[in-house]
């Protein structure tokens, strides 16, 4: 184990509103990160990882929103965990590596040995203090974490060939058109802060090439001339890839669950992972009941404490509940997220599906999906504010908020 003059600081990168497009109409009302997975918005799971790692110094995340819109739940994070979170906006776009080198001041002001980076919009175990253990044993500036994918599916992600006998990354190319590796990057990351040289070089040889390069001003225009800043810095194309096989960065292979939360769809499928997760890691934090005081519960079920659930409701698996909603008598709730204020009239039917703050879903109605998270209308979704009156069945669609339904629809999407 590392000693306690090795103080670790881990780095969250958060996104912005222009990055969260996929995830609408969800992501109106909320950043992103902040869009409750089992309960508990999606950056806290990560977070939570953090707080794990031995000599944990500093958490930080890093990204374009306004620093009010991260404000409260910064400070109740802090107090929760009792780690130093501290939200840090970017002034413009620098790019994965690049947003990281803008704030190596402040990173590099605890003294870390270690670096953590991951992605907020990634959904794992986080194994991170065993594979802060496994860099340390390879002696690398760098560690990815990856995972054995369908060889149908490897092409979407960052493709990684590494040395099956000491883990040295040794070939990495993001999204390639043609099959190299069933192994990919997970987006989450050890570094030492050699990695800081690393981006530097990048950069510095961007602004030699500039100096070097003169075109005309008609060719400037052209989208073959046109050039990167030399302060945006990719950390897959500019770091990983340079880098491969040269002994200086490893993989390690989580053989536990991995998505990417990028579409609303993913965010339903998350939910359900992490309350799988919470049988092991949190069990206080899951709902029980039989039907007699409290509602029938069956499999994981996330309960917010100011929420009313009648007792003959029937609610689960994979379902969660955000504050202050009401589930009627005879309801019925399966692998589903209902958000805040939220009401479920009596004997509604919800599957599949999300449903928007502040949603009314009236009696004997029924709001479903094919569950499908892949599929664009995979997923049931209503936004915030949407009406579904007495006895009106909507499948397989996406209604944006401040909207009334009072006939049934199916796979539509209704703006």
């Amino acid at each position: 184990m590392g000693g306690v003059e090795e103080r670790v600081v881990a780095v969250i990168m958060v996104g912005g509103p222009t990055k969260g497009t996929r995830f609408r109409p969800l992501s109106l009302n909320i950043p992103k990160p902040l869009f409750p997975l089992a309960g508990q918005p999606m950056v806290n799971h990560p977070i939570s990882a953090c707080k794990r790692i031995p000599n944990l110094a500093q958490i930080y995340l890093i990204g374009f929103y306004e620093e009010r819109e991260f404000a409260l739940f910064v400070s109740s994070i802090s107090n929760e965990l009792r780690v130093p979170v501290r939200y840090l906006r970017e002034d413009r776009p620098h790019g994965s590596a690049g947003g990281l080198y803008s704030f190596r001041d402040l990173i590099m002001e605890d003294n870390p040995s270690h670096i953590v980076l991951l992605n907020c919009d990634v959904c794992c175990s986080f194994p991170l203090p065993d594979m802060l253990e496994a860099h340390r044993t390879y002696g690398g500036i760098g560690t990815i974490l990856v995972i054995k994918v369908s060889p149908e599916s490897a092409n979407q992600f960052g493709e990684i060939v590494a040395d099956p006998v000491t883990n040295e990354l040794l070939h990495y190319t993001e999204k390639p058109e043609t099959f190299v590796s069933d192994r990919i990057n997970c987006g989450v990351y050890i570094f030492t802060p050699d990695i800081f040289t690393a981006i530097q070089g990048v950069s510095t040889q961007r602004k030699d090439r500039a100096l070097l390069r003169r075109v005309t001003s008609f060719e400037a225009l052209q989208p073959e001339h046109r050039s990167l800043p030399s302060d945006f810095v990719r950390l897959d194309q500019d770091i990983l890839s340079p880098l491969a096989g040269k002994r200086q960065l490893y993989v390690y292979e989580t053989m536990d669950f991995w998505e990417q939360i990028k579409t609303p769809g993913m965010s339903l499928k998350c939910s359900g992972l992490y309350l799988t997760q919470f049988r092991f890691s949190s069990p206080h934090l899951l709902a029980s009941g039989d039907g007699t005081k409290k509602a029938t519960i069956t499999g994981n079920v996330y309960i917010h404490p100011s929420t009313k659930v009648h007792p003959t409701a029937k609610v689960g698996p994979n379902v969660s509940i955000s504050a202050n909603a009401r589930i009627g008598a005879g309801s019925r709730l399966v692998n589903c997220i209902i958000l805040d204020d939220v009401e479920i009239k009596e004997n509604a039917v919800v599957i599949h599906a999300i449903i928007g703050w502040k949603s009314s879903i009236g009696r004997w109605s029924r709001v479903q999906a094919s569950g499908d998270h892949n599929a664009k209308l995979g997923v049931t979704i209503l936004g915030e504010s949407v009406t579904v009156e007495d006895e009106v069945v909507v499948i397989n669609s996406i209604i944006l908020p401040n909207k009334t339904l009072n006939v049934s629809v199916q796979e539509e999407i209704i703006l």
